[in-house]
């Protein structure tokens, strides 16, 4: 009888026979992978990055930007990963060799983002792991150092006791022994959940995926009944059109959704290839990415909620302050200014006796700049600061914990499954190693290499990998590989996989998207990148106990080698 599998000709894969192994590891349930593909894209970039870019760009104006590259880059790569995972049932560099020979790099491209990630990605989780234990540490201290003094008290223990940071890059000071035990904690434990592939990641995900929103759900109910949340939301969801005159808000957005939906790293491929080769993958896909998107807003929601009531705090406390200033300075009686009528005050108090008035040097308390002060550190050092002043911090610290360690683990799902799936495939060692060894083995490879990151200047490290050596290769990958399957494997032999995959012949959204629009969008995002990162020195902030965070241009060359290298390093593998 004649084969029902449509044929590739040139290729070197005969899929009939790939369709029939059945020692191919499988996902128990269609749950189970829809878990696993949102607990790998769901991850710190949702509740960190994404409430961090609506704040500085404008709130919900941000959502312009966004909402078009999740339609037009994230959604069609995200479905073709997923479509292409699902057909060949390969990992990254199978399906690439599988393409064509000439894109086996793009897989070897992926294989080396992977590795890369999984060490600072770690890092990253180790980095939310010990800000909450900072939180724990600052609840119970008391006395004045005067160092902690001229920052805040949350400043001083993340970037002193923490982190123990140096002054600046080139200061590479010791092992921190503390930061290299969390280390090897957290990745025994990313060992133990992957320790037999899928078949242990599985198991595992339906707590780490499932128990933030929980967290989430548990932060949103009781961040909206504190006093300020109307404030911080009304700042979230209130849009400043002018800022998408910037065209850096529409970089950063275009970017966001690569980390976002966790687009080529290779992870979708290989949690996609685990499928049956007649699942719904565009559904899938949809599915997935609205879930994703979703779950950026739902945890900005009480994120903004406590910034809120923490801005709102911090506006009384400065009101308080200057209406006892005024009160002893005029021998007013108690409670005769009020928040309410402090402005009525001050005005009144300006016109009839200015020089007093000045001499007090008040500060001037708006509401919008504390909501305002936030910057980087907009789920790690503000966010801390917002839970000390919430009854019940103790407990809200541990909850938010280990609702980021979650997130965090996750995601290691896909970064081991990532490296894994293309090992076993290509066979690099022998049948007769167990699978466990080789995922011990690149659990230990990852935090040998991660060990660069618990040093004294582990944290400027972290962060000169994730402003330079991130986006451009992602940006790079994600190129390849939709002008590959689009232009080398054939648009036309890709919709005909699809139909057979989904029963559906993939619709024009799909075809202008897959085409023209992604490959001509990723490549104006790579053009801008470049660009902009000429036309600026590469820098960092370093600490400094005044709460000022001050780039370091000492090292501008340097950095720029070390920017070079690591941005460019996958295309010379391939």
């Amino acid at each position: 009888a004649p084969s029902t599998y449509p044929s590739f000709p040139g290729l070197s894969l005969d899929i009939p026979e790939v369709l029939k192994e059945d020692d191919r590891p499988k996902w128990d349930n269609k749950f189970q992978y829809i878990l696993s593909c949102v607990g790998f894209a769901v991850g710190l970039g949702n509740v960190w990055r994404f409430p961090y870019l609506c704040q500085i760009y404008g709130g919900g104006a941000f959502l312009i930007p966004y909402v078009i590259a999740l339609v037009f880059e994230g959604i069609p790569l995200f479905h073709l990963e997923l479509a292409i995972g699902q057909r060949m049932r390969k990992g990254s560099i199978g399906v690439w060799n599988t393409i064509s020979p000439y894109f086996g790099g793009v897989g070897i491209m992926l294989l080396h983002n992977y590795c890369s990630h999984s060490a600072w990605e770690m890092r990253y989780c180790l980095h939310f792991t010990l800000d909450s234990l900072v939180i724990l540490v600052i609840l119970f201290f008391s006395g004045h150092i005067e160092e902690c003094h001229e920052s805040t008290a949350v400043n001083y223990f993340w970037y002193r006791r923490a982190l123990n940071i140096s002054s600046d890059i080139t200061d590479s000071g010791n092992l921190q022994w503390w930061l290299v035990l969390c280390l090897a904690i957290c990745w025994s434990i990313v060992y133990i959940c992957t320790i037999r592939g899928i078949e242990s990641t599985g198991k595992a995900i339906y707590v780490t995926a499932i128990f933030p929103y929980l967290v989430l759900t548990i932060f949103l109910i009781r961040g909206l009944t504190l006093p300020g949340a109307t404030e911080g939301l009304v700042y979230l969801f209130t849009p400043n059109l002018n800022i998408l005159k910037n065209p850096r808000v529409w970089l950063d957005a275009a970017t966001q959704i690569f980390f976002s939906l966790s687009l080529a790293f290779g992870g979708l491929i290989a949690f996609s290839s685990y499928n049956s080769p007649k699942n719904d993958c565009e559904k899938d896909a949809v599915t997935i990415a609205i879930v994703n998107s979703m779950t950026s807003l739902y945890a900005s929601i009480p994120i903004f909620s406590i910034l809120g009531f923490k801005g709102t705090t911090g506006y009384w406390d400065c009101l308080d302050r200057n209406i006892i200033s005024i009160i002893n300075e005029f021998d007013l009686q108690d409670q005769s200014i009020m928040r309410d009528n402090y402005t009525i005050w001050l005005e009144f108090l300006n016109t009839t006796h200015p020089k007093k008035i000045t001499s007090l040097k008040l500060r001037s308390c708006d509401l919008q700049e504390f909501l305002d002060a936030s910057g980087t550190g907009l789920a790690f050092i503000v966010f801390t600061e917002a839970i000390i002043l919430m009854p019940g911090s103790q407990g809200w610290a541990v909850l938010f914990f280990v609702m980021l360690f979650s997130l965090g683990l996750s995601s290691m799902f896909g970064n081991i499954e990532g490296i894994l799936t293309p090992l076993l495939e290509l066979r690099v060692v022998s049948k007769s190693v167990p699978k466990e060894v080789l995922s011990g083995a690149i659990c230990l490879v990852s935090f040998v290499t991660a060990l660069c990151f618990t040093l004294r200047s582990g944290s400027y490290w972290l962060e000169v990998f994730d402003s330079y050596a991130g986006s451009l290769p992602l940006l790079i990958i994600a190129f390849f590989e939709v002008t590959g399957v689009v232009y080398v494997y054939g648009i036309k032999r890709f919709s005909d996989d699809v139909k057979w995959m989904t029963g559906r012949q993939p619709n024009f959204y799909w075809q202008v998207s897959w085409r023209i629009i992604s490959p001509l969008l990723m490549l104006t995002v790579f053009i801008a990148f470049v660009t902009l990162q000429t036309q600026k020195q590469p820098s960092y902030g370093a600490w400094n106990p005044k709460y000022v965070c001050r780039p370091i241009f000492l090292i501008h060359l340097f950095s720029k080698k070390i920017v070079t290298i690591f941005s460019y390093l996958p295309m010379f593998q391939n």
